[in-house]
């Protein structure tokens, strides 16, 4: 069986194509610019150095129909033909309380993700034109959608509700969501299987860390809670967002400047976080050096980040009642030692330690606590597509 997995932006297209005999990915690619100058797409066959071709692309069905293209016909080739495909997965962000898991895409589903709309007006939309592209190229091929939000659906109501009038979330569905599911799954997981333990018998924080960042304690397998809220803004500090605010000061930063709402979210998502904080850069990697050279808002904007991320680890291990396994994935989680033994130093309280040797890696799955720690300290990179694909193949399955 072989699975396309999508993943759609405003005006772009990441794609990976698995054979899901061995779970191996084939080919992988992204088309940048969608419907904007210097539009293009960069296809990889795995294995082989990327092949990159600029043309204009005014919409994503134009998109798909390239990506179909490079995968059959293109000099890097892996498939003979579209009929080899048995089924597309799309990652679609938030799916709100209609479902829990994985489902197959059928109008009413289509339907229920586009009332989701409000509650995801930049990704929605976009991951809703993949799915209406790929039914126009692609009719007869079923399709999957597997949501970041369906992992925190396990969550208690007294993790997602917000001490607002209940009404709101009667009326409005305003609660927390929590975001970045399918990656916390999979970290989880993998810990587990890494460890030969069951996941249903661990206490897991897994750190999501990279240009948005979320935390999220994993107890019996399922989310207990999550840093990200009804939207990804809150939590810890990110690149461009500002993380946990008191939400009256909204207010007061409107009056004093005379902004509306719209340019005040726009500031909490685009000017904020690490940037904001620094002035330099939403990238962790330009303010750490900035920092080595005594750059004083650069240093500030680590510190904050990683004071905030061992208060969630701490707070977390309250919530479950205990700690087995603290988790770094994605870029920042993966590739910056400094970032992971940041986070950890002051966590001793907790079994929580790092080894130095053993953290002077990137990018790899490792055990980087002493051997002694009580509280495993791990690195999974992360692996949405795979999970996507994994549930693409097993609903196709059950549904033939």
């Amino acid at each position: 069986m072989k699975v396309l997995v999508l993943n759609c932006g405003s005006s772009s297209l990441k794609y990976q194509l698995f054979d899901m005999e061995k779970e191996e990915p084939l080919a992988k690619g992204l088309v940048e610019r969608i419907g904007i100058d210097g539009s293009r797409i960069k296809h990889t066959r795995i294995g082989d150095d990327p092949v990159v071709k600029n043309g204009a692309i005014p919409h994503h069905k134009e998109a798909i129909k390239m990506v179909l293209n490079e995968l059959v016909e293109g000099k890097c080739s892996v498939i003979k033909s579209l009929d080899e495909l048995s089924a597309i997965g799309h990652r679609v962000v938030h799916a709100g309380e209609k479902f829990a898991c994985s489902v197959l895409i059928t109008k009413d589903v289509i339907d229920a993700l586009e009332e989701c709309v409000p509650l995801a007006p930049l990704h929605n939309p976009a991951n809703l034109q993949g799915i209406e592209a790929m039914l126009d190229v692609l009719p007869d091929i079923p399709q999957v959608g597997v949501f970041d939000t369906a992992f925190h659906q396990t969550m208690p109501d007294h993790s997602y509700i917000y001490g607002i009038p209940y009404h709101y979330y009667e009326n409005y569905r305003v609660r927390r969501y929590g975001f970045h599911g399918t990656s916390h799954f999979y970290v989880a997981n993998r810990a587990a299987e890494i460890l030969g333990k069951s996941v249903e018998d661990l206490k897991i924080v897994t750190c999501h860390l990279g240009n948005g960042s979320s935390i999220t304690a994993v107890k019996d397998g399922k989310s207990l809670d999550t840093s990200m809220g009804f939207t990804p803004s809150p939590g810890v500090i990110m690149g461009t967002r500002c993380g946990d605010i008191d939400p009256l000061l909204l207010n007061f930063i409107a009056e004093e400047e005379g902004i509306d709402y719209k340019t005040i979210g726009h500031i909490l998502n685009k000017e904020s976080g690490i940037l904001g904080i620094s002035g330099l850069s939403s990238d962790l990697r330009d303010v750490e050096e900035a920092a080595e050279e005594g750059n004083y808002r650069a240093e500030l904007a680590q510190k904050i980040l990683y004071y905030g991320i061992r208060k969630y680890i701490g707070a977390y291990a309250a919530a479950m009642g205990g700690l087995d396994v603290v988790v770094f994935t994605a870029g920042i989680g993966e590739n910056s030692s400094h970032a992971r033994e940041s986070v950890c130093k002051g966590l001793e309280f907790l079994g929580v330690e790092v080894d130095s040797g053993r953290n002077d890696v990137r990018g790899e799955e490792r055990i980087i606590s002493p051997d002694k720690s009580k509280v495993k300290v791990m690195i999974v990179p992360t692996n949405e597509e795979l999970v996507i694909a994994r549930d693409t193949k097993k609903i196709i399955s059950e549904s033939n």
